[in-house]
């Protein structure tokens, strides 16, 4: 299968290319930078250049492919407003190419939805719905079009996706605790978040775009939750600095967009993605990564 991908110079994004060519499928992978297609090259995929706000070249990259891999994400937690419009607009130009074609459109989502009281589970659905909603209603627009002829499978992927290079949420609490001399948990810390090493979520994203039938939720979660205390603890234990308890306000003041999600509790199983594709994930823990150092220092910025 010839399949296009965004985000491929990412940190999932390049685990994912490399494990749908190993599988013998052929890749292209979008490219904003000269970094990034050195980066896509490297891996030995094609380049197809453009970033989010190219909706015509990702239209000429999906109409061009077998199936499509979406990962890109502007991440800009400053303003979150801006990554889920351009969100919004990619899914919406990708679902339009492939429609009534029966390719496939794997595409990211967020595993946090708070306040269920419980774990959450494939079956339940995104409360985000419409433009302005997070990640701009993404995936339900893109589940809409399982209708219209292309194999939807969202994937949603943990809150930490970890190991070496992670520049995501972990690693920006492990630079607040370097900047400040502690490593802050709200309240007892309790709070749980799913987490799922790079490799296995990678793995995940091959096997959704192979095997998984239209409208499938998958969830790239190997721990249904690790406690936000024994994170923070992991993390001061490596980077020499105490590990304390703060109110969850200030943790929100003090990480930016980051801290307020640590007081989130969002618990995830992935018991229906398990029985449905035969993923088992086998990576290091979340904590084994920490034990391992790959946090104890900052890591380079995505190409």
């Amino acid at each position: 299968m010839h399949v296009f991908v965004t985000g491929a110079s990412g940190f999932i994004g390049r685990a994912v290319v490399a494990e749908l060519i190993a599988g013998g499928h052929t890749v292209t992978g979008l490219a904003r930078s000269d970094a990034s297609a050195s980066v896509v090259k490297d891996l030995g995929a094609a380049v197809h250049r453009g970033d989010l706000d190219d909706l015509d070249l990702i239209r000429e990259g999906a109409d061009a492919a077998d199936g499509v891999v979406h990962l890109a994400n502007k991440h800009d937690w400053a303003h979150p407003e801006l990554s889920d419009q351009a969100e919004r607009a990619s899914v919406q130009v990708i679902s339009d190419t492939l429609a009534e074609s029966g390719r496939p459109f794997v595409l990211a989502s967020g595993l946090a939805i708070p306040g269920l009281g419980r774990a959450l589970t494939e079956r339940d659905l995104s409360p985000a719905v419409g433009p302005g909603s997070p990640r701009g209603g993404a995936e339900n627009l893109a589940l809409s079009y399982a209708a219209r002829g292309v194999r939807v499978v969202p994937v949603r992927f943990a809150p930490t996706v970890h190991g070496e290079g992670d520049h995501g949420f972990i690693s920006i609490v492990a630079r607040a605790a370097r900047q400040r001399g502690a490593c802050a948990y709200p309240g007892e810390g309790r709070q749980h978040w799913p987490a799922v090493h790079r490799s296995d979520a990678a793995r995940l994203v091959r096997l959704g775009l192979e095997n998984a039938p239209a409208g499938s939720i998958l969830h790239a979660a190997a721990e249904e939750g690790v406690s936000v205390r024994s994170i923070a603890e992991a993390l001061a234990g490596r980077l020499g600095v105490p590990a304390i308890s703060a109110p969850a306000e200030q943790l929100a003041g003090d990480i930016p967009f980051v801290g307020r999600f640590l007081s989130a509790d969002v618990p995830a199983t992935s018991t229906i993605t398990r029985d449905l594709l035969g993923w088992r994930p086998t990576g290091p823990t979340l904590l084994e990564d920490i034990a391992a150092g790959h946090y104890d220092q900052p890591s380079a910025s995505r190409p």
